[in-house]
């Protein structure tokens, strides 16, 4: 199958390395093509230097390349609605429309639709000022969980016990101004409870949920520090409540797919829960309208069910006749390899060795998100979150140990990286309230 991949990321970059190695094992023979994609990319598939924000272009290099598959992997095209313009085209298409996508690209709408679907979520009151953002704080009280109603890229979340913070966060969120309907801050009641995030794939009325994974959103060790895009991830979550997946299906994923297509607006792709697993049972903190990074490392890396098959069957409309899924018995742990000053000011430029060294311990393999060639050919960093270095074990204390093998392999001035990923899960720690 000839497949484009639209995205420039660690999340494309899985994708894309998930169809290589269908190809590797004999299971397909994809031609495979990213746009603008990354140096990691490059080496698995035919790179374009096409803006994936240019519905008419990515849709160009469609016809041009002969695509039977468009991969719309980030959030910010999806709300540009390029999966629209590829759709009109008629080539298949994994990605909602721009409407659909407003379920990540409006806070506001997500809420929305959860009311109307019945989605177990956290009580929110969405501000349009000052005033009402101060009232919301006091209504709800610390710890205080202030949202910007638009994309953020992941960092757009404040969650803290100083009002203080909490008032300067919201303020500045209604001066940048929202994605739709001008400037807008979701205020929630704080969720106790381990997070979850869990993939479903769905074509509009079918859903096909992906194995849960939980993610690591904290710059520093412990969940101190900022909110990033995400440190590290793993999956399987032996800690999780049996019937967790069928119940968020049944519960919350199914629901709002209906109330998407009673709208109008089918839900096509993945539709990203985040989860919290409260004192008072499962609540939903948000919707993506994509596959979530960095837990998308390591949820393909487990997946022994072709992703190209999974992915052309939601384009066409057909999930209902897809085989159960199958999943590889390892665990998954995936670390993230950031850039010195991340996420206030990460530093750009420096050389990135030692990955070929990382990739040649058994069952480790990079991943690119912010890399870039010199003008000498020579690999170096471009962005904050550089490498996702993603390893399978017969367990997660195996997975967690090749995982930090791999990383210790790689050099990268003044990196950082979180050295607690999956630390707690492996020890038996986390618990549900």
């Amino acid at each position: 199958m000839k497949i484009l991949v639209i995205g420039t990321g660690a999340r494309e970059h899985a994708i894309v390395h998930s169809l290589h190695r269908e190809t590797v094992a004999g299971t397909a023979a994809h031609e495979l093509h990213a746009a603008p994609g990354n140096p990691g990319i490059a080496d698995l598939a035919t790179l374009h230097p096409v803006d994936p924000l240019d519905g008419a272009a990515v849709t160009a290099l469609a016809e041009q390349v002969g695509a039977e598959l468009v991969v719309v992997g980030p959030e910010a095209p999806l709300v540009a609605g390029v999966a629209d313009a590829v759709r009109a085209a008629g080539i298949p298409v994994f990605g909602p429309s721009g409407e659909a996508a407003r379920l990540e690209g409006s806070k506001a709408f997500a809420k929305e639709v959860m009311a109307a679907a019945g989605v177990p979520t956290a009580m929110a009151h969405v501000c349009t000022d000052t005033d009402e953002l101060e009232a919301a704080l006091d209504a709800f009280g610390a710890p205080y969980v202030v949202k910007d109603d638009g994309l953020a890229a992941g960092k757009g979340v404040v969650v803290t016990s100083d009002r203080a913070e909490a008032l300067a966060h919201g303020a500045a969120c209604l001066a940048n101004g929202g994605a739709h309907d001008g400037g807008r801050v979701v205020v929630e009641e704080y969720l106790d409870g381990p997070e979850v995030s869990l993939f479903c794939v769905c074509d509009g009325a079918t859903v096909v949920p992906l194995v849960p994974a939980q993610d690591f959103k904290r710059v520093h060790d412990g969940d101190e520090g900022p909110n990033t895009g995400g440190m590290g991830a793993y999956t399987p979550l032996d800690w999780a409540p049996s019937g967790l997946v069928d119940e968020v299906v049944a519960r919350i994923a199914q629901p709002t797919v209906d109330e998407m297509a009673r709208r109008g607006t089918p839900f096509t792709g993945v539709l990203y829960v985040g989860l919290a697993l409260t004192s008072r049972g499962t609540r939903v903190v948000e919707f993506n309208a994509r596959f979530g990074d960095p837990e998308t490392q390591s949820v393909l890396a487990r997946l022994a069910t072709p992703l190209s098959e999974v992915m052309h069957a939601a384009a066409r409309g057909a999930l209902a006749g897809l085989e159960p899924l199958r999943w590889r018995p390892e665990a998954s742990v995936t670390v993230v390899v950031a850039s010195e000053g991340y996420p206030a000011a990460a530093r750009s430029g420096d050389p990135v060795t030692g990955l070929d060294d990382a990739e040649a311990l058994p069952g480790v393999h990079v991943l690119h998100a912010g890399t870039a060639r010199s003008e000498t050919g020579d690999l170096v960093s471009a962005g904050g979150r550089v490498l996702s270095v993603v390893a399978l074990g017969s367990d997660l204390a195996d997975a967690r140990r090749r995982a930090y093998e791999g990383v210790a392999r790689i050099e990268l001035k003044g990196s950082q990286h979180r050295t607690d990923i999956a630390l707690r899960a492996e020890r038996g720690e986390v618990t549900v309230p």
